[in-house]
């Protein structure tokens, strides 16, 4: 029998720089998570970053606790094995029906500091394509993440009429908007990443000048041009600054992108001569708040961001509580579809058994007390015993998809459990356990 299992850090309970310990780099994760699956012992998972979770998802034999693995992912990041209490103090787990429960209120935005953030969809389809890429994805974790992908579209609606497309974006921005109401200028955007890609576009939309700012220039140039922006590469930004009110930075580099020298010079060069504003949204940070302060530079990193975001979130699930139903409609959707993979090969079997049986029968009346009938007649006979037989099957099959989905797999093999041997063979045969996990009874972890 398989499970899903989750272990991550999120907002909830960590602050950004215990987040920053379990981030790949995007330009490192092909060449990383096969590694990583290994070390979990594990064949398929999917790693979703986001600025404020790192998670990873996988299916696992359920002969290995998901203690073990939650140990592993530590030690994989770490470097070293956890200390007494260590791994279970900084990885959250779910696994079953928890888990999927947990990927649907991530993709649908309803589990973020932000409620509805709208790029957690984008990022949760890019992890599953990448796993895909490598070989590392499941049916059983296919369907999951594409059910919840679904009801992501679903929800999206409800929360864009509650609390409009959210984003941390917008809490970043409204913050460089409130600067430049008081000094007006341009902004630059380091990193080209869907945050900076929505930051650019809101800022072009109310006339404010970007300038973006990636290492690889190829990559400006084209946001630039789609917001009528300045571009330039990371290099030339840094030793050539021009002339800002504020930065928004949001790179997958696994150091910071800008220095204490950096930061001096553009300040020098701010046309207000106050220093600019930084917002840092990266993971781990692109500036760093030692930095930031010895350079005198006011610096906004995840923690503030999430904490700000996070300041109204209850008042807003009340309002999204239809968004809410919406998942919890797909997950009984989810496990119900579980329950029939699970069962439907058990029932065609049952079915078989009882055509069988029939004709069976059948056959030693027509020897012993019908030999007289003819063909026809002996034909009209087994039609409606092939009938009777599966009529008579429809009643544990019904009974059967009821019990897989409100008890689960281990209900349905103690109701086998007194069947003949070959009838228990032909069934242990047929039975897919791969969505077992998802209709098994729930652990806490």
């Amino acid at each position: 029998m398989h499970r899903i299992g989750v272990v991550g850090v999120s907002w909830r309970h960590h602050q950004p720089e215990a987040l920053a310990a379990f981030t790949i780099p995007r330009a490192e994760r092909a060449e990383r998570l096969p590694g990583l699956a290994l070390a979990m012992g594990v064949q398929e998972l999917v790693y979703v970053a986001t600025c404020n979770r790192v998670e990873v998802t996988f299916a696992t034999d359920a002969s290995l606790p998901i203690s073990v693995v939650r140990r592993r992912v530590f030690a994989a990041f770490a470097g070293r094995e956890p200390r007494a209490g260590e791994a279970e103090h900084t990885l959250r787990v779910w696994q079953g029906e928890g888990a999927a429960e947990h990927l649907f209120l991530v993709a649908t935005g309803l589990d973020s500091a932000q409620v509805g953030e709208a790029e957690v969809a984008g990022q949760v389809r890019d992890a599953v394509e990448q796993s895909q890429t490598l070989g590392l994805l499941s049916p059983r974790l296919e369907r999951v993440f594409g059910e919840a992908l679904k009801a992501a579209k679903r929800v999206r609606p409800v929360t864009d009429a509650c609390v409009g497309r959210v984003s941390l974006a917008d809490v970043a921005l409204r913050h460089v908007f409130e600067r430049l109401a008081r000094t007006p200028g341009r902004v630059a955007l380091v990193g080209v990443s869907p945050m900076t890609e929505r930051c650019a576009r809101e800022l072009a939309s109310r006339g404010v000048e970007v300038v973006i700012v990636n290492r690889t220039l190829e990559r400006a140039e084209a946001l630039a041009e789609s917001c009528a922006g300045e571009s330039m590469s990371l290099d030339a930004f840094r030793d050539q600054p021009p002339g800002i009110e504020a930065i928004i930075a949001s790179t997958g580099s696994p150091e910071p992108v800008l220095g204490r020298g950096d930061l001096e010079r553009i300040a020098a060069r701010a046309p207000s001569g106050e220093s600019p504003l930084v917002i840092d949204l990266a993971l781990p940070p692109n500036v760093t708040p030692e930095d930031a302060a010895a350079a005198d530079v006011p610096r906004l990193g995840m923690n503030e961001i999430n904490e700000e975001a996070a300041h109204d979130r209850e008042r807003l699930l009340l309002e999204v509580a239809d968004a809410r139903a919406i998942v919890d409609e797909a997950l009984t959707a989810l496990r119900r579809q579980a329950a029939e993979r699970l069962v439907g090969p058990l029932i065609a079997q049952l079915r078989l058994r009882y055509r069988h049986t029939a004709l069976e029968g059948i056959e030693r009346l027509f020897e012993r007390d019908l030999a007289g009938l003819g063909e026809s007649e002996r034909e009209a006979i087994r039609r409606w015993a092939e009938t009777l037989a599966r009529r008579f099957a429809h009643v544990p099959s019904v009974g059967l998809r009821d019990l897989a989905f409100q008890v689960g797999p281990g209900a349905v093999e103690a109701f086998f459990a007194s069947a003949e041997p070959e009838l228990a063979l032909a069934l242990r045969t047929a039975a897919d356990p791969a969505d077992a996990g998802l209709i098994g009874e729930l652990e806490d972890a």
